[in-house]
């Protein structure tokens, strides 16, 4: 039991340096604007919920925003965009994992991973409209968008790219995972 706290402990941070490191390797998308970012940090998470349980996949998105907020820093000050990016990694790692748990198969898991992202999509634009921007605005010391103004920039902007990055990660995960199953099996030790 002791040593699989030790493999598990060790795992988890492992993959949240690999997160970490995945997260500096961001890039936009041309159409949306350039503070959303697409970055493939969230996939270690997803195998780490796999092998260790839905915990681990959400420490490891924890880890990753805390090393990338001390060495990176934010605008605003505070950790607006690292809290809001820990909230859609935990929410698209959470539902791929109890998805899965349902479909324990190859087209489960991309059933999963497209529902996560539908889910993450709709849950971080109601954030978005309620929250994360009015704290931007907040702790960046501009004047408040207009209502429609913000629902304008969350219907055309933040909802279609958390719909195309968690589709994007789908994309990169599925690839991975097709290769890596069996392993992910066999190093389960939260049994799905």
């Amino acid at each position: 039991m002791k040593r699989l706290k030790i493999k598990a402990l060790i795992s988890i941070g492992m993959l949240s340096s690999i997160s970490y490191i995945l997260m500096l390797l961001n890039f936009p998308l041309p159409p949306f604007p350039n503070f959303l970012m697409i970055d493939f940090s969230d996939i270690p998470a997803i195998i780490a919920a796999l092998i260790f349980g839905p915990m681990a996949g959400v420490l490891v998105e924890l880890f990753k925003n805390i090393l990338d907020y001390f060495m990176t820093g934010s605008a605003t000050g505070v950790p607006v965009g690292h809290t809001a990016n820990f909230i859609a990694g935990t929410i698209f790692v959470l539902s791929t994992h109890f998805i899965f748990l349902k479909l324990k198969s190859k087209k489960g898991m991309t059933f999963a991973l497209v529902g996560a992202s539908i889910i993450m999509a709709i849950l971080m634009s109601i954030l978005n409209y309620f929250v994360i921007l009015p704290a931007y605005t907040f702790f960046l010391n501009v004047p408040a968008m207009s209502a429609p103004d913000t629902r304008q920039m969350v219907v055309s902007a933040i909802l279609p790219f958390n719909l195309v990055k968690g589709l994007i990660v789908t994309g990169m995960f599925m690839i991975i995972y097709v290769r890596l199953h069996s392993w992910i099996g066999k190093q389960a030790t939260y049994k799905i």
